[in-house]
């Protein structure tokens, strides 16, 4: 028996019955049955449609989310950087390497697998236990820089409504008068 010989048995496999294509196949009605919207050329209901009742995804309650940061952050194990052949490992030599995905925007090591020669580690995250097992090792950690915290820019402040700027600015007008 050869790859080019296999065939599925006799029976296995069916035509498509080939309906609505006249008297010849299948009769008047091409197995859709008498009236009714199924019964009409077109006559579909949208997905998870039930007929006017509630459908089951909005029966159903929203339950967790998603986070929009989930995929910005990739994952690298102690046994990767042992693979790796450069002693001074970023973001960048990661990407090269093929450890994590380009759309990575940071990563961060995690203790899994072994680490034996010494890594210097620019730039990334690091877990308690990898940077100990990398500090073991005789390698080092530079966490990256952290960014300031975000402020308003002079346009955002603008769309602010004016009462709330006074609260927040602690302005002598913005207290109320008493009757």
């Amino acid at each position: 028996m050869r790859l080019n010989e296999i065939k599925p048995a006799r029976g296995a496999k069916h035509a498509r019955k080939r309906v609505g294509r006249g008297f010849g196949s299948h009769g008047k009605t091409a197995g859709r049955g008498h009236k009714g919207q199924k019964s009409r050329a077109g006559g579909f209901h949208k997905v998870g449609f039930e007929g006017g009742q509630m459908p089951l995804q909005r029966r159903v309650p929203k339950r967790g989310f998603v986070s929009l940061h989930r995929g910005a952050t990739a994952e690298v194990r102690l046994s990767d950087l042992q693979k790796m052949s450069i002693e001074v490992i970023d973001l960048a030599a990661l990407k090269e390497a093929g450890v994590v995905p380009h759309l990575a925007l940071r990563a961060k090591v995690i203790v899994a697998g072994e680490l034996k020669r010494k890594v210097a580690l620019k730039g990334l995250l690091a877990s308690k236990g990898a940077r100990a097992a990398i500090e073991a090792a005789g390698g080092s950690v530079e966490a990256p820089a952290e960014s300031a915290p975000r402020t308003k820019t002079a346009k955002e402040k603008d769309k602010e409504p004016a009462s709330s700027r006074a609260t927040q600015a602690g302005t002598p007008g913005s207290e109320t008068k008493g009757n």
